[in-house]
């Protein structure tokens, strides 16, 4: 089951319904022209704190709860590891505007390129062309950076060799080494290690 989070009064409790009546009147006006409208009802507040209050749902009544670190893990996490609630509140989420559903799209088609395969390398060229032609700046960011590196990305998505093993044994010896931070001498720490 949604938790709904429980938030503290706001300045902008006063002027929900105002809020709420214009957003079904017009779904596209801009915050800016509401906080005009409510500062002449006696609002008080800043314009941050209307965007805030928007952004949280709560001038919505309709409008689900989440917080978008939920809505981010929802959209990495498996299809298969989601519950059938997860799956119609994302797909409810995904639909409500068209940069989320091209955001969704571009998850779902990146995600198997993780698994390395000899064909990922024309799959990429083919992902990173048409993320490009959607509207969506940090993906764009995300591609520039995957062309900066290319010889190594192309790498780790088809290759199924893997540096995780000496990964694991660097945090492994950092993590003994932040235990033994002023107690002990270089001896005990390569003892430690090697016996560990």
């Amino acid at each position: 089951m949604l938790r709904v989070p429980k938030y503290r009064a706001s300045l902008v409790d006063p002027y929900r319904e105002h809020l709420r009546k214009r957003r079904t009147e017009d779904p596209g006006v801009p915050v800016q022209h509401l906080f005009e409208e409510i500062k002449t009802l006696g609002f008080t507040g800043c314009l941050n704190l209307l965007h805030k209050y928007i952004n949280q749902g709560r001038a919505d009544a309709d409008r689900s709860h989440i917080s978008p670190r939920r809505l981010v893990r929802m959209l990495l996490t498996r299809p298969d590891n989601l519950k059938p609630e997860q799956h119609e509140l994302l797909a409810k989420l995904t639909a409500a505007c068209p940069e989320m559903t091209q955001l969704a799209s571009g998850i779902r088609d990146f995600a198997p390129l993780l698994t390395p395969h000899t064909d990922n390398t024309d799959a990429l060229t083919h992902w990173i062309a048409q993320v490009r032609t959607a509207d969506l700046p940090h993906l764009h960011a995300f591609t520039r950076g995957l062309d900066r590196d290319i010889d190594a990305v192309i790498a780790g998505l088809t290759l199924s060799y893997s540096n995780g093993p000496t990964e694991g044994v660097n945090t492994k010896t950092k993590q003994i080494a932040r235990q033994m931070h002023g107690r002990a001498g270089f001896t005990l720490l390569r003892h430690r290690i090697l016996l560990g």
